[in-house]
């Protein structure tokens, strides 16, 4: 990952015909477009390469979520449960719809722990919202499990696995809606964009309504449809979905070499005794966008990624620390800054964010270190970064 390492002349193609026909809304100008749908086109692939019925293609993965929400009848005073270590639009989401997130810890998956849920629940807890995160899955089929014993709605957050699957069913399916991102640094990339996927009709239809402005798109004219609900205008652009499209055909190629580097750098480290790796429930199934391990101590974590840095060694990651992706470095977040008064500041009972402890999953994110996996390395730099790393390990950690 991402997918503009592997830009070419099949994006450029679909581009190409979104400009020649000089159509970039995703709706209407049926004559004009001259048989180019860009984003239905990707919708129908995207919704046969997970197995479903339905997929809307929006403008982010942050609209996917909200769409989700939406769709599904989270809002106002409602509480939804997600992880901690996450990117940061997953409590936006939750927070834009008028619902509080709920943060439970995470487990050695790095995603939510299902028997953590269970002691984040209230009698507002409305949904479940765990975050398949860098490239593979949480315990997904005890999650679903929990939810459907509880009466929860389920949304999964996608948007860092896709084409990630758990025993040969998709991510994103599991629940009553998946949600993708497909933004600049995704595995496959619309520059930005996003989806959302379901088998319910029902469900889809309200997404559909919810991200253009509650249009029923039931005619070729957008003057005459009907508003069966207000909405917002999540709307992907054709240029955008045009990216995607040519992206989402390179997918199985992408995954299939992301692997190979993965498990050629995973078995280098697997002969250090005190690195151990990331609990993965389908390893058949993980995407591998990224290789995640486990040292000791938080300090040797922190001091193997300096390291790796200073060896030219990019795209290593210590987590704990990071201001996107976990808890810790929140402060927006815990102190409720917005530009705009927040609805979820009326609530009574809201969370107490400011004196938020999560012991369990600060103990797992002090240790981990993630390193990405590029799909372009050549033979020669994935041997240069295997000697680079296993050096830093030896030295570090001994044999």
């Amino acid at each position: 990952m991402p997918g503009f390492e592997v830009f070419g002349e099949e994006e450029r193609k679909e581009v190409q015909d979104v400009l020649e026909t000089g159509v970039l809304h995703r709706y209407g100008f049926d004559v004009a477009r001259k048989g180019h749908w860009k984003a239905k086109s990707f919708e129908q692939q995207f919704a046969e390469r997970t197995g479903v019925k339905y997929c809307l293609l929006v403008s982010s993965g942050t609209a996917a979520l909200s769409t989700a929400l939406a769709a599904t009848g989270i809002g106002a005073g409602d509480e939804v449960i997600i992880p901690p270590f996450t990117f940061v639009a997953t409590f936006e989401a939750v927070i834009a719809a008028g619902a509080a997130p709920v943060f439970a810890d995470i487990d050695h998956t790095l995603c939510l722990d299902p028997k953590a849920i269970a002691k984040a629940l209230t009698a507002r807890t409305k949904a479940v919202m765990p975050v398949h995160m860098c490239g593979a899955m949480a315990h997904i089929d005890e999650i679903k499990s929990f939810c459907d014993q509880k009466g929860l709605v389920l949304i999964e957050d996608v948007a860092q696995s896709v084409g990630g699957s758990f025993n040969g069913k998709a991510l994103g399916t599991f629940g009553q809606m998946g949600c993708f991102s497909f933004d600049p640094v995704k595995t496959i990339t619309c520059g930005e964009g996003g989806a959302v996927i379901t088998d319910d009709e029902e469900l889809f239809r309200q997404a559909d309504y919810h991200a253009d402005h509650g249009h029923d798109h039931l005619c070729s004219d957008r003057g005459l449809e009907d508003h069966p609900i207000m909405g917002t205008n999540f709307r992907i652009s054709e240029l955008s979905a045009a990216v995607g499209l040519a992206q989402l055909r390179k997918l199985d190629q992408i995954i299939e070499k992301q692997r190979f580097h993965k498990q050629t750098l995973k078995e280098a480290l697997s002969r250090f005794a005190r690195i151990t790796f990331r609990q993965i429930p389908d390893e058949n199934g993980d995407s591998a966008t990224f290789l995640t391990f486990f040292l000791p101590e938080a300090e040797a974590a922190k001091k193997f990624c300096q390291k790796l840095a200073e060896a030219g060694v990019g795209g290593c990651f210590y987590w704990y620390e990071n201001k996107w992706h976990y808890l810790r470095q929140w402060d927006h977040l815990k102190a409720l800054k917005s530009a705009a008064k927040l609805p979820v500041t009326l609530l009574a009972d809201l969370p107490d964010y400011q004196n938020l402890k999560l012991p369990v999953s600060d103990h797992i994110m002090s240790k981990a270190v993630s390193m990405l996996i590029m799909v372009s390395w050549t033979p020669q730099e994935l041997q240069k970064r295997v000697e680079t790393v296993t050096r830093i390990a030896g030295e570090m950690l001994g044999q």
